[in-house]
């Protein structure tokens, strides 16, 4: 009876461990799937998000070539071609005027050749620089527009055709009648004239070329 009863006391004892030893097995079998996640985790390659200052490679801008010069075209002729352009662009040259300054032996000194070669080239608005021309003897020499258009034709002038210089009279922005008192405050204050010589002067064809109207409304402001 003893003996039953000391093996029926060890019994519990012994169903207690096993109890224990399988809720430590339960236990790690549990926790192995979250251990075995946070592996996956930890070795899953991280991807890189682009960085907003990272630009694609841009390609490198392509250079454009300088145009080559016509080598069949002599180098006088290119010569005279530039300096023809200069007179036009600057100078506001008629064509006439250029031609003749390129050939001139006190001028530019080039061949005939090569100076037609530059006037039938050149890139100009002869119009515009007969009315430049035409402006600037306006405001600075208070001439007369008859007295422009001559200036713009004469062959000891500017040599710009009669189209051309008539275009510049009908463009050029000016106060006529101002510019015959300019004139004839010279002509009384420079040559000491009486009134009656000023008008005179200001309307000659071997003068000034003014109007009569103009004249008289210089004469009437002399002493303005």
């Amino acid at each position: 009876m003893k003996r039953t009863l000391s093996h029926m006391l060890v019994a519990p004892g012994l169903a207690l461990c096993l109890v224990l030893t399988l809720a430590g097995c339960g236990g790690a079998s549990s926790k192995a799937p979250e251990a075995q996640a946070e592996t996956t985790q930890e070795q899953a390659p991280t991807a890189k998000a682009p960085s907003p200052e990272e630009k694609p490679a841009e390609e490198a801008p392509k250079v454009e070539e300088a145009p080559k010069e016509d080598k069949s075209v002599p180098a006088e002729y290119r010569s005279a071609l530039s300096k023809a352009q200069t007179y036009s662009d600057r100078m506001h040259m008629s064509k006439q005027g250029v031609y003749d300054q390129l050939t001139s032996e006190y001028g530019e000194n080039f061949s005939a050749e090569a100076a037609q070669y530059a006037i039938d080239n050149l890139v100009a608005d002869w119009n515009a620089n007969a009315l430049a021309k035409g402006q600037n003897y306006a405001d600075s020499m208070h001439m007369s527009k008859m007295g422009v258009y001559d200036q713009l034709i004469s062959e000891y002038g500017e040599q710009f055709t009669p189209e051309e210089a008539q275009y510049a009279v009908d463009h050029i922005s000016c106060d006529w009648s101002a510019n015959a008192l300019a004139k004839a405050k010279d002509y009384q204050d420079m040559m000491s004239m009486s009134p009656s010589n000023i008008y005179d002067q200001l309307t000659s064809d071997y003068g000034e070329r003014f109007t009569p109207e103009e004249a008289q409304f210089a004469v009437d402001h002399l002493n303005d």
